[in-house]
């Protein structure tokens, strides 16, 4: 079976964890992180969501599971920080990434969407595009992207700024084609749940399953809270 028919079928209506480490943090380590992204397999996770290259690095070791990669970091000029460039693309592939995730947002850029989509392409990866609004899922889309990502839904100023998932994009962008990994404030099994009725191809989680200071904190504010 093709190396991208494989990971469609492996993907398709299941669990994404995103390990990404509160950074500074007791977990920001390759070798915990990789050990993290295990545990969430043992769980049921069909792929995972890595950040940053050695930790790609080390996790990619460690499974064969699809293994959606990207790194972080500001460029100058434009305020794109998901895989900016073609360099950061390159250098995921090398380190194992099954797909590749980037900004793909209307905003200035450094790269624009459709070369990084052929390189990606290029490389033997999937392309994912994360965006904020239909306009740019669609956009996308078009140009060939294997996925669109609701991540950066209500992290742009123009994307509705929501306490949950975007679920109406996730319906809208599935409606016209796009095959829709739904990301972002996705806290609950249930709202992972909605996603799917809205039409995910799958579903990524992350805080919920992975961001162990910040779930030991909301335990925390509200026992504060009631001892007050």
């Amino acid at each position: 079976m093709p190396k991208r028919a494989q990971i469609l079928e492996q993907l398709h209506h299941g669990l994404i964890a995103s390990c990404q480490p509160v950074r500074g943090g007791p977990l920001d380590r390759p070798p915990l992180v990789a050990a993290l992204a295990q545990a969430t397999l043992a769980g049921g996770a069909v792929g995972l969501r890595i950040e940053g290259l050695a930790d790609l690095e080390a996790t990619r070791a460690a499974t064969s599971v699809p293994i959606v990669g990207l790194v972080k970091r500001e460029v100058t000029g434009s305020p794109v920080y998901i895989t900016p460039e073609l360099s950061d693309v390159r250098a995921l592939a090398e380190r194992g990434a099954d797909i590749i995730a980037f900004d793909a947002t209307l905003r200035p850029r450094p790269v624009g969407v459709g070369a990084m989509i052929e390189s990606i392409h290029a490389l033997g990866c999937l392309a994912m595009a994360d965006i904020s609004t239909l306009e740019e899922g669609l956009e996308a889309h078009r140009l060939g992207a294997d996925f669109v990502g609701s991540t950066l839904s209500g992290y742009t100023e123009y994307s509705p700024q929501l306490s949950g998932p975007d679920l109406e994009l996730v319906q809208e962008l599935s409606k016209r084609g796009a095959r829709v990994i739904a990301e972002g404030r996705i806290a609950t099994p249930e709202q992972a749940r909605a996603a799917l009725e809205a039409g995910a191809f799958a579903v990524t989680v992350g805080s919920a399953l992975t961001r162990i200071e910040l779930l030991t904190q909301g335990f925390v504010d509200v026992l504060r809270r009631v001892a007050k």
